[in-house]
């Protein structure tokens, strides 16, 4: 029995310690598709890691200026929320430049400007290393790292620095994804919310009224009654009032927003017509469109669908949604065969619906495509140009 015991406890200990490190490797992915915690653990990382007094991350507020937000090291508020114009101080000439720039010595240096330097004097900095980080192709934040005293860092120090910031644009990529992912369920489940009410509480009101007004076309000899009775149908009617208010809130979406919004219900849709799995996936954060390029991204995405549940036998669809070209596309891609058993195999392409599509897309100054893949499935295409970018 005591071996027996032992061996029992041998095993839930491992089993223990193998919960504790999914649990960890858990809270490093959600710190990772959290935008603010993963500037932050940038901040002490960058402390941590170079071996610097301080490390500090400044996020860029607009095209010319980065306000300086995660710090770690500091023992002051000197810089807390300090805003970095454009080729000021020694971020700004990070943004100006694009590339990391050193200092020695922050105050004394005569290859920046010295806006800072009551803050920087007042932190006690000295060194001082600033590089860009970088997601995608654009400049969204800049690291920091420094000393409280004169140094010359080296070029293995900036490549050091240079690495970590590599690793933060990921995150701030894979973060603004998570973020999309998020507002985008939250508006689909605001959607199912509002059909939800219109078609329980909603009925139920309007039932209600139907019944009082009834009730007042049978009761003609009893003025308390039908007093009672107008109370009651004033307060239905208000109900009323306040439930449309409510739904029309609920309804309230950007058109941005309501794009991957409306994506994600046609592949549900599809889903539970078709009884084939059908994903949505949005890669990145789009730009805002108009009503028309909105409309015919979320038509090419239906005519898609249509075609896959008419011609492709397919056992599986994805349906994607990226910003590309200065622009934004849909990619709908089976993994189908193209056309049903006993059918004439059709033309990719050649659709009325997919003509009509592309006339749209082309006065728009954009395009769609359905090709044939080498695994035999099918891919349409559709780009449209964000306004005022036709090509």
């Amino acid at each position: 029995m005591t071996a027996r015991r032992h061996a029992g406890e041998d095993l839930a200990a491992e089993h223990s310690a193998v919960l504790g490190g999914l649990l960890r490797e858990r809270e490093e992915l959600l710190a990772t598709l959290d935008r603010v915690a993963a500037l932050n653990g940038t901040a002490r990382l960058i402390r941590e890691s170079i071996g610097t007094h301080s490390g500090f991350v400044a996020e860029l507020t607009g095209p010319e200026q980065a306000v300086i937000r995660w710090m770690s090291g500091t023992r002051t508020d000197a810089l807390q929320d300090l805003a970095v114009p454009i080729g000021q101080g020694i971020g700004g000439r990070v943004l100006a430049l694009g590339k990391p720039v050193r200092v020695n010595d922050y105050v004394n240096s005569p290859s920046i400007t010295h806006q800072f330097d009551a803050q920087v004097r007042g932190e006690g900095l000295a060194a001082m290393i600033a590089v860009p980080i970088v997601s995608g192709t654009e400049t969204v934040a800049i690291a920091y790292a420094a000393m409280r005293e004169r140094r010359d860092f080296g070029d293995d120090a900036v490549q050091s620095l240079e690495d970590i910031a590599t690793e933060a644009g990921r995150a701030l990529k894979l973060a603004s994804v998570a973020e999309a992912d998020r507002e985008t369920a939250l508006s689909a489940e605001r959607l199912r919310m509002q059909s939800a009410l219109h078609d329980s509480v909603g009925a139920l009101l309007f039932s209600i009224g139907v019944q009082v007004r009834n009730l007042h076309e049978d009761i003609s000899d009893n003025p308390a009654l039908e007093s009672r009775l107008r109370r009651l149908e004033g307060d239905v009617s208000a109900a009323s009032r306040a439930l449309r208010e409510s739904l029309l809130a609920l309804s309230e979406s950007s058109p941005e927003r309501a794009l991957p919004v409306e994506l994600a219900e046609h592949c549900r849709s599809f889903q539970a017509r078709c009884g084939v799995p059908a994903r949505f996936v949005q890669l990145a954060p789009v730009p805002r469109l108009d009503a028309e390029r909105t409309g015919l991204l979320v038509a090419a995405v239906r005519e898609g669908l249509l075609n896959v549940e008419k011609h492709a036998d397919a056992l599986s669809v994805v349906v994607s949604l990226l910003p590309s070209e200065d622009g934004v596309q849909v990619v709908v891609a089976d993994d189908g065969t193209g056309h049903r058993s006993g059918d004439e195999e059709p033309e990719p392409g050649t659709g009325m619906g997919l003509r009509a599509l592309a006339e749209r897309a082309a006065r728009l100054g954009g395009r769609v495509s359905l090709v044939r893949d080498e695994d035999d499935g099918c891919t349409l295409r559709a780009w449209v140009p964000e306004p005022c970018r036709r090509r």
